[in-house]
C-alpha cells in the first residue's frame, strides 16, 4: 500500500466502526473488561509478592533458621519416621563459635497471661536472649535489652512490646516496675519501639524474657528455633553446610532443619508468581469473552455488507487487502478495548491501593504491554475466520447478494 492506500485503509475502517455504534461499543467493551481484570488481577498478585517480601525482609536478609526435627521416609509406602532430639541452648552457643555468625538467639515461644498493677493481658511471650534486637533487627525504644546472663541462670528482665507497654502501663513509666508472668515476677528494663505487623500478626504485642525462663514457664526441653545472623561477605549455603556439621557431631545425625533466608523467599516468590500468572489467567478468559464477541460483529459485518464487498472486488481490490481491511477492524476494537481496559484496571488498581492501604497493589508495565498485545491478538486471531470468508467471496456472487 502507498501512502494514499494506507489512508484510505484507515480511513475505511474508522468509518466501518462508526457506522455500527452501539455494536461497536458493546465488543469493545468486552474486550476492555477482561484487560481491566487482567491489569488489576496480575496487579494486585504483584502488590501482594513486594508487601509479603517485604515483611519478610524487614528482620534483616542475612538470617538462617534452625528447627528442631527431620522427617526421613525409606523405601517402604507409608513408612515415615520422625527422629526428633532437643534443640538446646547449648546447641546455639555452639553455632555462635563459627567464625562467619555474628549472633546468635535461641527461641521458645508461647501464650501466656501477664499482669500489673490490677490490669492483665493474653499477649506471646518469647524466650530470648540478648542477641535478638540484632538478630531480628529490632530496636529498643526505653530502657535496655534483656542483659548479657549467663544462658541457663538468666536473671528475671521482661522487655515489653510497645502494645503490651501501652496497655499495662498507659502514660506511666513502666521501667523498673513488676510484673507477673506464669506466676513467676520479672521486672521490666525496657520496651520495643513499634515494629508493626507480620502477616497479620502483631509483634507489638509481645513480652520478651531470657529463654531458660521461658523454656520453665512453658515447660519445654526443646527450642523452637534458633535464628542467627551471619556476615555480608559469606554466602547462606557455606554457613548452612557448617551449622549442619556441627549439630550432626553434637546430636550424631541430622535431625534438625535448616533454612536459609535465601531460600525462604525464593520458595515464597516462586509461589507468589505463580499466584500472579494465575490470577491473570482469570482475567484471561474475560478477554476470550472479547474474542468471542469480535469473532460474532465481524462475521455479521461480513453477512451485511457482502454486497459492498463484491464492489470492492468488481473495483480491483484484491484478496489479500480485503483480509487486511476486516482484520485492521478486529484490531481496532480490540486496541480500543484495550486501552479502555488498561483505564479500568490502572485506575481499580490506584482504588484499591487507597481503600487497602495495608497491602498495596502494584502494577507491572510489562503485565500491562503484554495485555495491550494480547488484546489486539485476540482481535486479529477472532477476526481471521470472517474475514478470510469475506475475502474469498467472488465478485459477481457477492454483487448478485446485494
Amino acid at each position: 500500500m502507498n501512502s494514499m492506500q494506507i489512508k484510505d485503509f484507515w480511513s475505511y475502517t474508522i468509518n466501518s466502526l462508526r457506522a455500527q455504534r452501539l455494536r461497536s461499543f458493546l465488543t469493545a467493551t468486552g474486550i476492555a473488561v477482561g484487560i481491566g481484570a487482567v491489569v488489576l488481577l496480575t496487579s494486585l498478585g504483584a502488590g501482594l509478592h513486594q508487601f509479603v517480601l517485604a515483611e519478610f525482609t524487614q528482620f534483616g536478609t542475612n538470617l538462617i533458621s534452625i528447627n528442631p526435627g527431620k522427617i526421613t521416609t525409606y523405601g517402604i509406602s507409608g513408612a515415615i519416621i520422625s527422629n526428633v532430639r532437643p534443640l538446646t541452648i547449648e546447641d546455639g552457643e555452639a553455632l555462635r563459635q563459627l567464625p562467619q555468625v555474628l549472633a546468635v538467639v535461641s527461641v521458645v515461644q508461647g501464650n501466656g497471661a501477664i499482669e500489673a498493677g490490677g490490669r492483665q493481658r493474653r499477649t506471646t511471650i518469647y524466650g530470648v536472649e540478648a542477641s535478638a534486637p540484632r538478630v531480628w533487627n529490632f530496636a529498643v525504644a526505653a530502657g535496655r535489652f534483656l542483659p548479657d546472663d549467663p544462658p541457663r541462670a538468666a536473671r528475671s528482665f521482661a522487655v515489653l512490646g510497645s502494645k503490651v507497654r501501652q496497655e499495662l502501663f498507659g502514660s506511666a513509666q513502666a521501667l523498673g516496675k513488676r510484673v507477673r508472668i506464669g506466676g513467676e515476677t520479672f521486672r521490666v528494663i525496657g520496651s520495643m519501639e513499634s515494629k508493626g505487623q507480620l502477616l497479620g500478626f502483631d509483634i507489638d504485642d509481645a513480652v520478651y524474657i531470657p529463654t531458660s525462663k521461658a523454656m520453665a514457664l512453658f515447660n519445654r526441653e526443646s527450642l523452637m528455633e534458633i535464628d542467627l545472623l551471619h556476615a555480608t561477605g559469606s554466602t547462606s549455603a557455606t554457613v548452612a553446610e557448617q551449622i549442619k556439621k556441627i549439630l550432626q557431631s553434637r546430636h550424631g545425625r541430622e535431625d534438625f532443619t535448616v533454612t536459609t533466608q535465601e531460600k525462604m523467599l525464593e520458595v515464597l516468590g516462586g509461589v507468589l508468581n505463580t499466584l500472579t500468572i494465575a490470577v491473570g489467567a482469570l482475567g484471561g478468559i474475560s478477554l476470550l469473552v472479547g474474542g468471542v464477541g469480535i469473532l460474532t460483529i465481524i462475521s455479521i459485518s461480513v453477512n451485511e455488507r457482502t454486497g459492498e464487498i463484491g464492489l470492492l472486488r468488481a473495483m480491483g481490490v484484491e484478496r489479500h487487502q480485503i483480509l487486511t481491511l476486516f482484520l485492521g477492524e478486529a484490531a481496532a476494537l480490540a486496541a480500543i478495548g484495550g486501552v479502555a481496559g488498561l483505564g479500568l484496571g490502572i485506575g481499580g488498581s490506584w482504588l484499591f491501593s487507597l481503600l487497602v492501604p495495608a497491602l498495596p497493589s502494584h502494577t507491572s508495565w510489562g503485565y500491562v504491554l503484554a495485555a495491550e498485545l494480547l488484546a489486539v491478538l485476540v482481535g486479529v486471531l477472532a477476526g481471521v475466520i470472517p474475514a478470510r470468508r469475506a475475502a474469498g467471496l467472488h465478485p459477481v456472487e457477492a454483487l448478485r447478494a446485494e
